[in-house]
């Protein structure tokens, strides 16, 4: 990495499992920049071994995420999405650009401005593979905003940590769990682990994501309720009813983690779980402030350890 290159950091975790409250948290430090449901939001195409321009990747990064604008649809949209109400796209959420839902609002009080302000620089990204493209993209947004260092977190990064330990190996690996029962159990109320569970479902019995499908493919009749356009929001809230199924799914994300991180061997690894997180807040805190290289690790974890409340465990724990 070049010596002026920020930092970089990456969360992986399943999702629900705090993932979002220590991104929160991290943005309080000055020196870093909190890039939060980047990577995951952006779907496969990260392996894409194609070399793409920068307008052809920025064509890419401001299109619609069609789970996302299915979710819209039905009026389900996950808790992450920050889109202002005032904002440009507010009365056409179904367009709204993949990176303006949470990565630019989490970052910007004014997130169309900074999606110009993008659009402006990005296209001029040289032909190259997405990877680097991605790596560019949010050392610009670091540089934008005069911090020193990128960490980046999405929910359900699991599935995608192969990639990313390929594709970013200098980053330091913060490798978040909580139990499986626990976390099953927020999955199961949570509009977008609900659609992952019906597109994974879909994919074991059909071999098909009904949600990367290409143009007039044909697709089994009783697959068709799941496609973009048919879903509903009864047919999503079902796929909450069994919690087995998403002790099912954290079963796979997190077996999909763990093989990444032994094949990829990071050079930099911090593994926290959320119980440790809640019984000793100022503990954990302290030690991701010193891998993630703060300064002021020791101000910042007391300036912020209020914001970790102590929760129940059990089934009936949610986040």
């Amino acid at each position: 990495m070049d010596a002026s290159s920020p930092d970089q950091a990456i969360i992986i975790s399943t999702g629900r499992c705090g993932s979002t409250l220590l991104s929160d948290l991290i943005a309080e430090q000055r020196d870093t920049l909190s890039v939060q449901e980047f990577f995951v939001p952006m779907g496969s195409w990260i392996e894409d071994r194609e070399r793409l321009s920068g307008a052809e990747y920025w064509s890419r990064v401001s299109e619609p995420n069609p789970a996302l604008s299915a979710l819209f649809r039905i009026g389900l949209p996950p808790p992450e999405v920050r889109y202002p109400e005032n904002g440009r796209w507010a009365g056409n959420l179904g367009e709204l650009p993949r990176v303006l839902a949470t990565t630019l609002p989490k970052i910007s009080s004014d997130p169309d401005h900074l999606y110009d302000t993008l659009a402006e620089r990005v296209p001029g990204f040289p032909t190259q593979p997405v990877a680097q493209h991605h790596r560019m993209f949010l050392e610009l947004l670091t540089s934008l905003h005069n911090r020193r260092r990128w960490v980046e977190r999405s929910g359900g990064s699991s599935h995608f940590a192969l990639s990313l330990l390929k594709h970013f190996p200098t980053a330091k690996i913060v490798y978040l769990t909580r139990s499986w029962a626990d976390t099953a159990e927020s999955m199961r109320h949570h509009s977008y682990f609900q659609l992952l569970e019906l597109r994974m479902n879909a994919f074991r019995r059909y071999g098909l994501d009904p949600f990367e499908l290409d143009a007039d493919q044909p697709v089994p009749e009783e697959m068709k309720r799941y496609l973009p356009g048919q879903l509903t929001a009864r047919t999503l809230r079902e796929r909450g009813g069994d919690i087995g199924h998403y002790l099912v799914l954290c079963a796979f994300l997190a077996n999909e983690a763990e093989q990444a991180i032994a094949d990829a061997g990071p050079r930099e690894l911090l593994t926290m779980t959320y119980e440790d997180l809640v019984d000793d807040p100022l503990t954990q805190l302290g030690r991701l402030g010193r891998f993630l290289g703060f300064d002021d690790w020791a101000p910042w974890a007391h300036r912020v350890v209020g914001s970790v409340k102590t929760r129940p465990r059990g089934l009936q724990a949610r986040l």
